[in-house]
């Protein structure tokens, strides 16, 4: 293997140091919002419909979310927290529309094509708000707290 400047064996990997932290900031802040908005679903469930209660609980995850990410995660505490707020909107606009349409396209078409009857709501709805994940820390990464830290 050759090594010397600018070969690959030079360069810090792109998840080193403060980012991996900031990752696994990310995760466990996140984690706490999606089980929130998870949680919250339960209750909304009960005097909405599926679609609608996915989406009221995606905004009550997405309270506590911009919280945890503005202090925990991207120590984002100096920026003006106003031009955050918009754009953390913004990235999540986006996510509650990817989380939604996965989630139902769970339930109403994934499952029913492979027999899935069991807790298909509960799950559908779990597996959307992880895959959600990876595109919202992308989003605030880039967007919403760009530049910190």
């Amino acid at each position: 293997m050759v090594s010397g400047p600018g070969t690959t064996a030079d360069r810090p990997s792109r998840f080193s140091g403060p980012e991996a932290k900031r990752i696994g900031r990310f995760l466990l802040a996140g984690g706490f919002a999606a089980l929130v908005n998870w949680g919250a679903r339960f209750p909304l469930n009960a005097v909405m419909p599926f679609g609608a209660s996915v989406v009221a609980a995606y905004a009550i995850g997405m309270v506590v979310g911009f919280f945890l990410y503005r202090f925990f995660v991207f120590e984002a505490h100096e920026g003006r927290a106003s031009d955050q707020l918009w754009k953390f909107i913004l990235v999540n606009i986006v996510g509650a529309a990817e989380v939604w349409a996965l989630a139902l396209f769970f339930v109403h078409v994934a499952a029913p094509a492979i027999g899935w009857t069991l807790w298909v709501e509960p799950l559908a709805h779990a597996a959307a708000i992880g895959i959600g994940a990876a595109t919202s820390y992308v989003g605030h990464r880039l967007l919403t707290f760009r530049g910190i830290g």
